[in-house]
């Protein structure tokens, strides 16, 4: 079964993965602008509606396809016509599939999004295929081969979070892979069983400020920082929205890198293309300050169309973008 997935992965990106995504796949239904929910059997006329390849792990894979590095994936879809369009709009954007799996045990994982004027987005979510990934649905083959592992989606992952994702971390790291971290904050989760195992294990980690600061237990974006490297994490990059990142590794100051000026149409994604541009500088050879900067030009991108698949589509337009845009 290895053997057959990398025999596919060549065939898929023409060369071994360097990256490998393992989480949630979603699709996305989105709508724009939706100012409000009409009753009964209203209907209120929208400007656009669109249906995308998202999630946290999902939408960095293709956000790495895009900038030119081989990745792999690895979740759960259902066995419908959603998870089927799912596969192949990622295998178009170049990501091996390969490790992308079926369950008859729940639908395809799905959100409808209607966004508003400002580009915020409420979400109506179906959890489905995600939450059976466990960690016999990753091939550890494919990951030995590859240089970083970034797992997304973690609180949402009810087969593979906490000691399952701890021991897949460990394990690669030992391969010599460096390692990332983003979540999808709940509330009402058990922060201690499901992240106090993998901390130690994680290189970057990847929260917005606001999940920072509750998994913390902190008031603000510097304490959350310190907290997290006082448990075990390498590099803490808290992306602000449109304020930016904040970055912060080992016992080093925080560097604070403000976003782009864009006309902001929808935050979906913006995160996920973060967390791409972010990994893709890293395996470029970029420094943590460097890499960020690079991964706030692709969520800045991100933010300026309908859907996660709205950011820039190659290595040359993030260039053109960084290039021409303005910070905010």
């Amino acid at each position: 079964m290895s053997q057959q997935h990398a025999n596919e992965s060549q065939r898929t990106s023409g060369r071994a993965p360097q990256a490998v995504t393992v989480g949630i796949h979603i699709v996305d239904i989105l709508g724009r602008p939706v100012t409000a929910i009409p009753e009964g059997q209203g209907m209120v006329v929208l400007d656009e509606i669109r249906m995308t390849a998202a999630g946290t792990a999902a939408a960095t894979a293709y956000g790495l396809a895009r900038l030119g590095v081989p990745t792999a994936t690895f979740g759960r879809i259902g066995d419908d016509e959603l998870g089927g369009w799912l596969k192949d709009r990622l295998r178009r954007e170049g990501v091996d599939v390969t490790g992308l799996t079926v369950t008859d045990q729940a639908p395809t994982s799905a959100t409808m999004l209607p966004i508003r004027p400002d580009g915020s987005r409420p979400a109506l979510h179906v959890p489905g295929a995600s939450k059976f990934l466990g960690p016999e649905n990753v091939d550890l083959d494919v990951v030995r081969s590859a240089r970083h592992i970034h797992i997304g989606g973690t609180f949402l992952l009810d087969r593979l979070d906490g000691e399952p994702t701890a021991k897949l971390l460990r394990q690669a790291r030992e391969w010599g892979l460096t390692t990332s971290v983003d979540i999808i904050g709940v509330p009402t989760a058990d922060f201690e069983k499901v992240l106090g195992p993998v901390y130690p294990y994680i290189d970057y980690f990847l929260p917005n400020d606001e999940d920072a600061m509750m998994l913390s237990g902190t008031s603000s974006v510097a304490d959350a920082s310190r907290w997290f490297r006082d448990r075990g994490v390498g590099t803490t990059a808290i992306t602000l929205g449109a304020d930016g990142v904040a970055v912060a590794s080992g016992d080093g100051e925080e560097t604070i890198i403000p976003a782009y000026k864009v006309d902001v149409v929808d935050t979906s994604g913006c995160g996920d293309a973060f967390s791409a541009g972010f990994i893709a500088g890293l395996l470029d050879g970029l420094d943590p300050i460097a890499a960020a900067e690079q991964g706030v030009a692709t969520g800045s991108a991100a933010a300026r169309g309908l859907g996660s698949d709205a950011g820039v589509r190659s290595r040359a337009e993030l260039d053109e973008f960084i290039r021409t845009t303005p910070r905010a």
